[in-house]
C-alpha cells in the first residue's frame, strides 16, 4: 500500500509524517525506516524507527530513490513500513520524474507487502491524475 500526502509548504505533511512514524514504531512487528531530504527530521524521530538522509547517499532523482528503496528492502526482509519525506524534492521536482518513481514504488510495495507513506510539497491541484488513486486522507 502507498499512500501519498501532498500539499503546499508549511501546511502540516512533515508532522503528520512524523506521527505516522511514530505510531508505526509503536505497533509494527518488524522495522520501520523513513528516508528525509537532509536532517531536519533528526531530533523529531525517534530510534525505534530507522533514519536515513537521502542526501548522504547523493541520492537524486527517481530512479536513485526507487533503486535505493529497493536496495534497502532487499537486504532487510523485515522492513514493514517505509515513509519518504519530500520526495518530490528528491526526485529533483521533476513531475515525470516523480510519478513513475511512485508507479514502481506501488508495485514493489505490493510485492514485498511493505506499507509506504510519501509526502510531497505541491499544490493538490496540481497533482497529476495518475498519482490522485495513492493520495492519503
Amino acid at each position: 500500500m502507498v499512500k501519498l500526502k501532498v500539499g503546499l509548504k508549511g501546511t502540516g505533511k512533515t508532522k503528520m509524517l512524523i506521527d505516522e512514524v511514530y505510531a508505526a514504531a509503536k505497533e509494527s512487528k518488524g522495522i520501520v525506516v523513513c528516508i528525509e531530504y537532509g536532517d531536519k527530521l533528526n531530533y523529531h524521530i525517534r530510534n525505534a524507527a530507522r533514519l536515513i538522509d537521502a542526501k548522504d547517499y547523493d541520492i537524486k532523482g527517481g530512479e536513485a530513490l526507487y533503486g535505493f528503496v529497493c536496495g534497502a528492502l532487499a537486504c532487510n526482509y523485515d522492513i514493514t513500513e517505509l515513509f519518504i519525506d519530500s520526495a518530490l524534492k528528491i526526485c529533483g521536482e521533476n513531475m515525470a520524474d516523480f510519478e513513475q518513481f511512485m508507479h514502481k514504488l506501488d508495485d514493489i510495495a505490493g510485492k514485498t507487502e511493505v506499507d509506504c507513506f510519501i509526502t510531497a510539497s505541491m499544490a493538490a491541484e496540481a497533482l497529476p491524475e495518475g498519482l490522485k488513486k495513492y493520495l492519503a486522507d
